[in-house]
């Protein structure tokens, strides 16, 4: 087991605003990605695209983002994620403000592949930053963090129906929704730790050749699991944003709107599981977290895929989204410890690679599948890559395993602020 070692800032630990700058950062990349995804219909009337065209031009934005991740962890291990967030932020709102002007296929691939870059970069950044302010706290907080993402997609969401409901063309939408990513994203970075303090307790610091050498032995071995670990878990939850509703409709003969509800419960529970699992993870520890994670989530799509009912059904999408909501931060939070010093950015860039590239490729080959042998047989292959979780679950709590903050000897305690106070002081609450 490895424990968190802390270097101090000062006489302190991280202090709150790191935590809300971090919970920012999440939020605004669900946001941007949210207004896209609602405007969609809109975009491609205008750039007149059909869906064949829209779907090869959605390609550049899996592209950009995976090219994006890479530079990322790069970037991240040299400047700092600090640069990172800020540097995603504006390639966003760029993106966004391109989107608003395309007006032919060719022009809303340039735009979707700067849009990916982005969201590729601030992805990678914020959860290498997310990984330093966890191992701050002394016990885990990486679920809560990404439950901030789904909250942002939510806001988005929401903000973006009502601004159509009230007959604002998508243009002016996507051009707020850019200034707006760019005002968040200076609010986080502010917030958010610099290079020097975002180190996270290495021991010593890596020169730059160090800090950006690629991964070898037990970390290469240890990494390449994680990345299956965050390709399979990825893969399940890109099929559910596509192909739960469809599942609905197509196997078991359900309304549209009565379909919806099958991706509003497993959202709904995946999220509001995110915001509690934290605290399960500092009892049981990140082990059990995807152990027991993933078998409930095989339980719930062995009752989705054997259920004749849709009440049935629903129960089974609710157990598998409690069942995968901490799983992938626990994923990342151990990709982020892997290595010392800045290295680690490097080893979360390529983990991160890894499940979104299981995101990409998943309702693609359920699509496939689906095709050939029908939605409900397509679905015992995610069903299947889940079982990795439940034998490889000891590489997470091998890296992971969050020991309580210690502060050095005669360093002050500010009084009144929970982040700063003795982990057994909080366990006896």
């Amino acid at each position: 087991m490895i424990t968190y070692s802390v270097r101090m800032i000062g006489s302190t630990t991280v202090p709150k605003r790191a935590r809300r700058a971090v919970f920012l950062a999440f939020f605004l990349n669900g946001f941007a990605l949210a207004l896209w995804v609602v405007n969609v219909p809109a975009v491609a009337a205008s750039a007149d695209v059909g869906n064949a065209v829209l779907g090869t031009t959605l390609l550049a934005l899996g592209a950009g983002s995976l090219l994006a991740m890479q530079a990322s962890g790069y970037l991240s291990a040299l400047l700092g994620s600090r640069v990172s967030v800020m540097t995603g932020a504006v390639l966003l709102a760029v993106g966004l403000l391109l989107i608003a002007e395309a007006g032919s296929a060719w022009g809303l691939s340039g735009a979707l592949f700067v849009f990916g870059m982005g969201n590729g970069c601030i992805d990678v950044a914020m959860n290498d930053q997310a990984v330093v302010v966890e191992r701050r706290y002394g016990r885990p907080i990486m679920a809560a963090f990404h439950a901030l993402f789904s909250v942002g997609g939510a806001v988005g969401a929401g903000l973006g129906a009502l601004v159509q409901s009230v007959g604002i063309r998508f243009e002016a939408s996507l051009t707020w929704t850019a200034g707006l990513v760019v005002v968040l994203g200076v609010v986080a970075v502010l917030g958010l730790l610099g290079r020097r303090d975002a180190q996270a307790a290495p021991e010593r610091d890596d020169t730059e050749a160090e800090a950006t050498a690629a991964p070898r032995g037990p970390i290469l071995r240890r990494a390449l699991v994680l990345g299956v670990l965050a390709f399979a878990f990825m893969l399940a939850e890109g099929m559910v944003n596509d192909w739960s509703a469809l599942h609905a409709r197509q196997h078991l003969g359900e309304s549209a709107a009565s379909a919806s509800l099958a991706y509003f419960f497993f959202a709904v529970t995946m999220t509001a599981g995110r915001l509690v699992v934290d605290r399960v993870a500092a009892t049981v520890g990140p082990t059990r977290v995807v152990r027991w994670g993933s078998v409930v989530a095989v339980a719930g799509l062995v009752v989705v895929v054997t259920s004749p009912l849709y009440p049935v059904t629903i129960v089974g999408w609710v157990l598998f989204g409690a069942g995968v909501a901490g799983i992938v931060p626990q994923i990342f939070t151990a990709a982020g410890a892997l290595a010392p010093g800045r290295r680690g950015s490097i080893v979360l860039s390529r983990v991160v690679s890894g499940g979104y590239v299981g995101m990409l490729a998943g309702p693609a080959v359920i699509g496939w599948l689906s095709a050939g042998v029908g939605i409900n047989t397509a679905l015992v292959l995610p069903l299947v890559l889940l079982v990795v979780g439940v034998v490889a679950a000891p590489v997470v709590g091998a890296t992971t395993d969050v020991a309580p903050a210690r502060r050095t000897p005669g360093a002050s305690e500010p009084a009144g602020t929970d982040e700063h106070e003795a982990p057994e002081t909080r366990a006896a609450r």
